[in-house]
């Protein structure tokens, strides 16, 4: 129809006509404010439970649901080393919701990649959450937006998931090879010797207890990296004083890999 019209209208007009048919076959894009409310019906609380305790609640960093919807990704160091059992402390996640629908699940840690500081907890019981799809395109770019979801010092704030959004600014190397022998830590030491592997620098702040946080792409929700601090500062930033306000992310495909080494 719209190749029939083309000869009888103006130039300007069939700038216009070509123009609105190029926009109605290109794909539409949900945008972050549609894309967050399935984020957060995926993002949880990691920490663990003791009912005896004030609070019970010991909240220890950010997760969220993968794979067939009971699995949870995370960082190694959100996990605590020892639990105890004998003490009735549990580890747990709490679940997206409001004061009266959120709810506590027990969780068992099923696989956990020291080297890139990743981990996959396992709910015990109950229904899966909605997992979040990790992008299987081969890393991102510098310069593409991004977003991360979490709980930004949970301790103060309190279990309500906030958002934030900004770019990859950096592909980096997580760990830099230093010119004094004083300036190494034993962190770094094992990060060289094992493989130096890059991370993604982003211009977003992350805060304590982001760490486990999803990045995702801001249309398609995609998981394309794992927020975190403490690992990749210790290496990185070990010469510094006072920690940078940078944040960086561990690429998606090394999560990838740790939960299909599950199946």
């Amino acid at each position: 129809m719209i190749g029939l019209l083309l000869p009888v209208l103006s130039r300007a007009a069939r700038i216009l006509v070509c123009g609105f048919a190029l926009i109605l076959a290109l794909p539409v894009a949900a945008g972050l404010i549609e894309t967050v409310p399935h984020i957060k019906e995926s993002v949880v609380a990691v920490g663990t439970y003791q009912q005896t305790r004030s609070p019970p609640f010991r909240f220890l960093g950010t997760g969220f649901a993968v794979g067939n919807g009971r699995l949870i990704a995370t960082n190694a160091h959100v996990i605590p080393d020892v639990v105890s059992e004998d003490q009735f402390e549990m580890l747990v996640v709490v679940l997206p919701g409001d004061e009266q629908t959120r709810g506590v699940r027990r969780v068992t840690r099923v696989a956990v990649d020291p080297e890139r500081d990743l981990a996959v907890l396992r709910l015990d019981a109950g229904n899966s959450l909605p997992p979040l799809a990790l992008s299987g395109n081969g890393g991102a770019q510098e310069g593409q937006s991004i977003a991360f979801t979490g709980f930004p010092i949970g301790n103060a704030l309190g279990m309500t998931p906030v958002t934030h959004r900004g770019i990859i600014s950096a592909l980096t190397p997580i760990g830099i090879p230093q010119g004094n022998a004083r300036d190494l830590n034993p962190a770094l030491v094992r990060r060289l010797a094992g493989g130096a592997f890059r991370v993604y620098q982003l211009d977003a702040t992350a805060y304590p207890g982001n760490s486990g946080s999803p990045v995702f792409d801001p249309d398609s929700g995609e998981v394309l990296g794992v927020v975190n601090m403490v690992f990749v500062k210790t290496t990185k930033e070990n010469i510094l004083s006072s920690p940078s306000g940078i944040s960086y992310a561990i690429p998606v495909k090394y999560l990838a890999n740790l939960i299909e080494g599950l199946n």
